[in-house]
C-alpha cells in the first residue's frame, strides 16, 4: 500500500478525475461556438449547436432501437455529416463505432458484420444493392437504417430512415461518458489483402489523445477549415473526425474525391488543411499541373501511408501544398510519427529538403518511444542512418488489440513493443526513416535492396505517375528488382530501356530494375499499391 503523503486523503473524485473521451470535444465546442459553422456538406451546413443536438438525438434513438452498452454499430457511408455525426452519436449511446470501408465487396463486409457482431448498420442508399447482398444469408442481420441522399434504384431493405429516426430522438438526451477510458470506442478492420481482415479495437483514451496530438502536430486552430479528402472510415479519419471538432474548426465534407471538386472546394471555402495518402496527393498534383493550377494561399497537406518520393514533395511545394509527413498504421489510430520541421532546413535546396521531409520523423505527442531494433537481437540499432532494423512503438495511442484474436495480439506486442513490420534506420538527429516493409525488401546476390529507394528514382522521371518495385525470381541472383510503372496522361511514353537507363544515373547498378512493366497498378480499397498481386504476376 502506498503510504506517501501525496496519496493519503488525496484520492480520485468526480470533481478531479473523469475518463478521457473525444465525445467531450463536441460538447465543449457547442458551448463555446454554438453559432459557428461546424460542418459544410452538399445538402447544407450545421452549426456546432445543431450538430451537437443531432448527435444527442441519434444517440437517444439508437438506444430506442435496443442498442446497449458495448454493442457494435456499423456505418457504410461516404464522407458526410451523417458519417461525422456517427463518430459522436454511437459512442454517446454507449456503443462501439464500426466504420466500414465503402470499397469492400459483399463477402468481406458480411465477414466484418458477423465477426464484429454488429447490431445496427447505417448505410447510404447508394449502396442499396450491395447491402441487400450483404445481409442475405446472415443468421442475425443488423437493424438497417438508411441514409437517403438519393432515391435507391430498388425498394430499400432498411426498416428505418436516418432522418425520421433522428427526429424521434431526444435533443436533450443525457448521455454519459464511459466509466473507464479503456472501454472500446471503435472497431476498425485492416485491409486484409492476404487473409481475413483483423478487427482493431480502439479505446476512448487513445482516441482522445490521438485527436489532440494530431491537431497540435498539424497546427490546427478555430480558423481551420478542413477538407475531407481522407476517408472517415479509415482509422476514423486518422482521428481528425474528433480533432477538428476539438479545436472548433470547420469540417467540409466531400463524398467522392475528384480533382475538379477538390479544387472547387479549395477556392470556394478557403480550405486550410487536408489529409490523404500519397496516391491522392500524386493524382491531385498531376491534374493540377496539367491545368497550370497554383493555389493562391498555401494549404497544409498531411500525407500518410508510404513515404512520399522526393520528386512528389518538391512538386507539391510548387502547387501550393505544404507537406506534413505522417506515418502510422490502423493499429496506431492512424498517425504515430510526424516529421517535425526544423528551422535549419529552410536553407536547404529542393532535393535536400525533400529528403529530410520524406522521413517518418519522431513520435507524436502521446507516443512514449519510437525505436529501431535489430531483428535478431532486439537491440537498439546505431543512429547512423544505415543500420536496418524493425520500427517499433510504445505509447498511449496503440490499439487494445485484435478482436477475438489473442494470438495475433500477442505477436503484435511481442517483447513489450508494438511491432510495425516496417524496416527502418535511425538517423543521428533521432528521426526514423522507413526503408521498406520487411516482406518487400529485395535480397539480390546477398545484397539488400530497398524497393522504396528504387521507387524514389522512378518517381523522378517526368513521365511516371506511379511506381512500385518488387522482387522477381532470378536463377543467378536469387531475386532482382522488377518495376511496375503507371504513366502520366499527355506525356511521351518512354520505353522499358529508357526507364532502365534513367535509373542507371541515380542508383547503384545492382539496384537497377531488370524489367519494367507498364500499366495501371492494383490497389487496396484504401489506395495502397498491392505488391502481393504484382509479385504473383511475375512469380
Amino acid at each position: 500500500m502506498n503510504d506517501s503523503p501525496y496519496e493519503r486523503g488525496l484520492g480520485k473524485r468526480p470533481a478531479n478525475y473523469s475518463a478521457l473521451t473525444p465525445t467531450m470535444f463536441l460538447k465543449r465546442s457547442a458551448w463555446i461556438f454554438p453559432h459557428k459553422t461546424a460542418v459544410i456538406d452538399d445538402d447544407g451546413t450545421l452549426s456546432y449547436a445543431a450538430l451537437y443536438a443531432r448527435c444527442r438525438r441519434m444517440a437517444s434513438a439508437l438506444q430506442g432501437l435496443g442498442i446497449r452498452h458495448g454493442d457494435t454499430v456499423s456505418t457504410l457511408l461516404f464522407n458526410s455529416h451523417e458519417m461525422l455525426e456517427s463518430h459522436y452519436s454511437i459512442p454517446m449511446a454507449g456503443a462501439v463505432l464500426n466504420a466500414l470501408n465503402i470499397r469492400l465487396d459483399a463477402a468481406t463486409l458480411r465477414f466484418i458484420l458477423e465477426h464484429g457482431e454488429s447490431k445496427a448498420l447505417l448505410y447510404d442508399t447508394e449502396f442499396e444493392a450491395l447491402v441487400r447482398e450483404v445481409v442475405q444469408g446472415m443468421a442475425r442481420p443488423p437493424v438497417l437504417v438508411a441514409v437517403a441522399r438519393e432515391a435507391p434504384a430498388t425498394p430499400g431493405v432498411a426498416t428505418h430512415d436516418y432522418e425520421t429516426l433522428l427526429a424521434d430522438g431526444d435533443a436533450g438526451f443525457d448521455w454519459r461518458k464511459p466509466e473507464d477510458e479503456w472501454e472500446a470506442i471503435s472497431l476498425c478492420y485492416t485491409s486484409g489483402t492476404t487473409s481475413d481482415p483483423k478487427g482493431v479495437v480502439y479505446h476512448h483514451r487513445g482516441a482522445y489523445l490521438s485527436a489532440l496530438g494530431n491537431a497540435m502536430a498539424f497546427n490546427m486552430t478555430p480558423d481551420t477549415v478542413y477538407l475531407w479528402t481522407l476517408p472517415m472510415f479509415h482509422c476514423n479519419g486518422w482521428c481528425y473526425t474528433w480533432a477538428i471538432t476539438a479545436v472548433g474548426g470547420t469540417h467540409v465534407c466531400l463524398r467522392k474525391v475528384r480533382s475538379d471538386e477538390v479544387l472547387r472546394h479549395l477556392r470556394e471555402h478557403h480550405i486550410t488543411h487536408m489529409c490523404g495518402a500519397p496516391v491522392v496527393l500524386n493524382q491531385l498534383l498531376n491534374d493540377f499541373a496539367q491545368q497550370g493550377v497554383a493555389l493562391a494561399n498555401p494549404v497544409q497537406f498531411a500525407l500518410g501511408g508510404a513515404a512520399p518520393p522526393n520528386a512528389v514533395i518538391a512538386k507539391a511545394q510548387t502547387v501550393g501544398f505544404r507537406i506534413t509527413h505522417l506515418y502510422g498504421l490502423t493499429e496506431s489510430y492512424g498517425p504515430s510519427t510526424v516529421c517535425v520541421w526544423q528551422d535549419d532546413w529552410a536553407s536547404l535546396d529542393g532535393n535536400a529538403l525533400a529528403a529530410k521531409m520524406a522521413r517518418q520523423g519522431v513520435g507524436l505527442y502521446a507516443m512514449d518511444d519510437v525505436q529501431v531494433l535489430d531483428r535478431e537481437t532486439d537491440a537498439v540499432v546505431p543512429a547512423d542512418g544505415r543500420t536496418l532494423g524493425e520500427l517499433v512503438h510504445r505509447g498511449n495511442t496503440l490499439m487494445k488489440g485484435y478482436l477475438k484474436n489473442p494470438e495475433a495480439t500477442e505477436q503484435a506486442f511481442c517483447g513489450d513493443w508494438f511491432r510495425t513490420g516496417d524496416l527502418a534506420v535511425m538517423h543521428s538527429d533521432g528521426y526514423v526513416e522507413i526503408k521498406d516493409r520487411a516482406k518487400d525488401i529485395i535480397i539480390s546476390g546477398g545484397e539488400n535492396i530497398s524497393s522504396k529507394e528504387v521507387e524514389d528514382v522512378l518517381y523522378a522521371h517526368p513521365a511516371v505517375l506511379e511506381a512500385a518495385v518488387v522482387a522477381r525470381p532470378d536463377s543467378h541472383w536469387g531475386e532482382v528488382p522488377c518495376a511496375f510503372v503507371a504513366l502520366k496522361n499527355g506525356e511521351k511514353a518512354p520505353t522499358e530501356q529508357e526507364i532502365i537507363d534513367f535509373c542507371r544515373a541515380g542508383i547503384a547498378s545492382f539496384k537497377i530494375p531488370k524489367q519494367v512493366v507498364f500499366g495501371p497498378l492494383p490497389k487496396t480499397s484504401t489506395g495502397k499499391i498491392l505488391k502481393t498481386v504484382l509479385r504473383e504476376r511475375i512469380a
